[in-house]
């Protein structure tokens, strides 16, 4: 399968075939340069007081993510291309930006990333594709090894707390002792099977207490990305007898 992203009308960037090193010449760089594309303004920068801003910000951001990651993008944003193609003509429409993809529209997905979609397409609290989408997403999305609100490109831990919120309040709601979320949904699905997640009766006497309720800061993959390309394009500059 072939996926291109075409920028500004020229000629296409083959996200399917990305090397390590860059997209052409710096992956680091190419995450932050879609979002640009997709919405008018840096990652930092994006106002989201609207719903549907904080919407298209969210996407946005998880397919930047995903970009980062490098190979194919349908498969490490949890999307078919199908459906893809659909998300960029409904919600970003005015960007210069689009996909080509071949027939071929296959996804491989875990049982562990279908569970998790499952889990939160019956607990959805709006209506449309977007929050369709979002499910899958952040299945695929959770499968990666970092806080979850990393692993999807956004600003912060709040920004995952919001977007639950609003698309997945029943379940949202359940998170009453703001565990980590990533850690909920797998408490979830162990209670729906009847399983218990760990022995320990009280969660204060746990010695994993941290991993499920510890604080999930850091700075966001966008802006780790975009301060090591900046330093990488000062060290450049540079005259030769000054670089160490």
């Amino acid at each position: 399968m072939e996926l291109s992203v075409i920028v500004a009308e020229e000629e296409p960037i083959d996200a399917m075939s990305i090397p390590s090193g860059g997209l052409p010449a710096d992956r680091r760089q190419a995450g932050i340069e879609l979002y640009r594309l997709l919405t008018g303004c840096d990652p930092a920068d994006a106002d989201v007081s609207d719903n549907g801003d904080f919407d298209r910000h969210v996407l946005a951001s998880v397919l930047c993510a995903a970009v980062m990651d490098g190979g194919p993008l349908p498969e490490r944003a949890g999307l078919t291309t199908e459906d893809l193609n659909e998300l960029l003509a409904q919600c970003f429409s005015l960007a210069p930006v689009h996909t080509l993809v071949s027939i071929e529209n296959v996804v491989s997905t875990s049982d562990e990333e279908v569970m998790v979609r499952d889990l939160l397409l019956e607990q959805r609290s709006t209506e449309g594709e977007v929050s369709r989408w979002l499910a899958a997403m952040i299945a695929r999305r959770a499968m990666e090894p970092n806080h979850l609100w990393e692993d999807l490109g956004l600003r912060a831990r709040p920004e995952l707390s919001r977007l639950l919120a609003r698309h997945f309040a029943p379940l949202a709601a359940q998170n009453t002792k703001n565990m980590r979320w990533k850690r909920f949904f797998y408490r979830r699905l162990c209670e729906d099977e009847g399983m218990a997640m760990c022995t320990t009766p009280v969660c204060t006497q746990c010695n994993d207490f941290d991993h499920c309720f510890g604080e999930e800061t850091g700075e966001s993959r966008m802006a780790g990305r975009h301060r090591d390309y900046l330093r990488g394009v000062e060290v450049m500059s540079e005259p030769p007898g000054r670089r160490e």
